[in-house]
């Protein structure tokens, strides 16, 4: 049986290789076990940083809610709870973009979480 040398599949399998490992840096783009570990590791980090990216995106619009909530004399578990009383379905994402562009709209919401808050009454 004659001998099988995979030459073109070898070569292209490389060069595959070769292009999910462009920018990296020294064996990462040379050797093959390396730009194989380097694509796997790429590929956990992005994976893993997805999910984090989320985290880190909630924790930023909580703390800006938390500023504009002080500001305006209130705690933002206070505003949270008299939103949710008060049947206001806006994000976290949202109200923060509305504490930053429009103030007078986010004064308003402020007015009617916090009367909410005070009855205590949830809004059905």
């Amino acid at each position: 049986m004659p001998r099988v040398r995979k030459g073109a599949a070898r070569t292209q399998q490389k060069a595959r290789l070769r292009k999910m490992t462009k920018g990296y840096s020294k064996s990462r783009t040379a050797q093959r076990g390396e730009m194989k570990q380097a694509i796997r590791s790429s590929g956990w980090y992005a994976y893993r940083d997805r999910r984090a990216k989320k985290r880190t995106f909630r924790a930023l619009w909580i703390t800006r809610l938390t500023a504009a909530c002080k500001m305006r004399g209130t705690r933002y578990s206070v505003f949270m709870n008299g939103l949710t009383n008060a049947g206001i379905a806006l994000n976290r994402k949202m109200l923060s973009e509305i504490a930053i562009a429009d103030p007078v709209t986010f004064d308003e919401i402020v007015k009617k979480a916090l009367a909410a808050a005070k009855t205590g009454a949830k809004a059905a």
